[in-house]
């Protein structure tokens, strides 16, 4: 291990967990909404139900716990601490594997992937679908460190990961990742400094859609563009919001932890397919990753990716290995042709069972078999 890498612990002050549950004791909410669906935002009463599980059940310690038992780290990359997991497979053949997530995940995403993606033949799987698993958290997400500068762009992240595996030891990888680490991990594709050697993608990033799918699209097609049309008509106020005034949206998530609740909470039900989502993830693996984005304070900080990165996503093209997984409730879905265009080689291509956009929290199971059969089709 390099000296420059250190290792980590998780452990949050008895007195910011006193505080929050001050916080949601004392709240104050405004009225009920005036519809009877999700078309204002997240509903009172679920709001409430979350609220007063935060308060009186859940329970951050047995989080901390669980993620102290695997091995953390961090490392200083271009002036900025990157805080990872880095957990090595049993298996002499295991491949290395680099994970990345998005807004409003985390590396908690991934908790209940990482023990069968390391070591699969426990769980009955195969030997070859072994991997050793480096999953970072995203600069101003987490632990990491919080930019004090602009220009933390995704393009700028992709190029640390990339130095990141490299000083871990693993001159050739794989990447994945969804939401804004579909972005990093694709980008790292398009970089292609020659050590990446395929990536599997669960969110599907493309550019705009070609003239003969303008005109001509198959049904398939056709629901992918009504599907981009909703988003960018109804889905997308809070990336607007994000994009343009991330101070100011975060001054009332740092200082209201309801506030910081529903702002995260309603995209897990919206993007999931199920607006009764808290039958839907695990509540309090829902509320783990809450409460890390509380215990932070980076409402903020990582909303200021989305002004570095949003109003002009990089789409250049990947040369190197792909694989796509298509969930049935993300947000957007291109159809292949569409995914064609930005992605030359594309090996696997699969429309999973279940899921949204957070499939390794919605649908660990799937999760797993969709990134296994994607790097099947590929070799370091």
């Amino acid at each position: 291990m390099s000296a420059a890498i250190r290792e980590f612990n998780i452990e949050i002050p008895q007195s910011d967990l006193d505080d929050l549950k001050q916080r949601l004791a004392t709240a104050r909410f405004p009225e009920k909404e005036s519809v009877d669906d999700w078309s204002q935002g997240l509903p009172l009463a679920r709001l409430k139900q979350l609220a007063e599980y935060w308060q009186h059940e859940y329970d951050w310690r047995r989080c901390e716990a669980q993620i102290n038992q695997y091995p953390q780290f961090v490392t200083e990359l271009d002036g900025l601490d990157i805080h990872f997991l880095h957990i090595r497979s049993p298996e002499p053949a295991a491949r290395p594997l680099l994970i990345t997530h998005g807004w409003p995940g985390s590396f908690i995403e991934f908790l209940d992937v990482i023990d069968e993606l390391s070591n699969p033949v426990a769980h009955g799987g195969a030997p070859e679908d072994a991997y050793h698993l480096v999953i970072p958290s995203l600069p101003g997400y987490g632990f990491s460190g919080k930019p004090t500068e602009p220009g933390w762009s995704v393009e700028r992240i992709a190029k640390n990961w990339d130095a990141l595996m490299l000083r871990l030891g693993y001159s050739r990888y794989f990447a994945q990742g969804g939401d804004w680490g579909s972005m990093v991990t694709a980008l790292i594709g398009s970089q292609n400094l020659g050590h990446c050697a395929g990536i599997h993608l669960n969110l599907v990033v493309v550019g705009g859609p070609s003239k003969e799918i303008l005109t001509s699209p198959t049904p398939e097609e056709q629901t992918s563009l009504k599907r981009f049309k909703h988003y960018a008509r109804v889905g997308q106020g809070y990336a607007a919001i994000q994009g343009t005034r991330p101070q100011t949206i975060g001054y009332a998530l740092a200082d209201s932890a309801v506030g910081q609740l529903a702002w995260i909470a309603e995209k897990f039900g919206e993007w999931s397919g199920e607006k009764d989502f808290i039958d839907q993830f695990d509540i309090d693996r829902l509320l783990d990753n809450i409460s890390l984005y509380w215990f932070t304070n980076t409402a903020a900080s990582s909303a200021r990716l989305y002004w570095h990165s949003f109003v002009a996503p990089a789409v250049e093209q990947v040369t190197i290995p792909t694989a796509c997984s298509l969930f049935p409730y993300e947000m957007v879905q291109p159809s292949r042709r569409w995914a064609e265009q930005r992605y030359c080689d594309i090996r696997y291509w699969n429309e999973a069972s279940e899921g949204g956009h957070f499939a390794a929290m919605e649908c660990p199971k799937v999760f797993i078999d969709e990134v296994c059969s994607g790097l099947r089709t590929m070799t370091l």
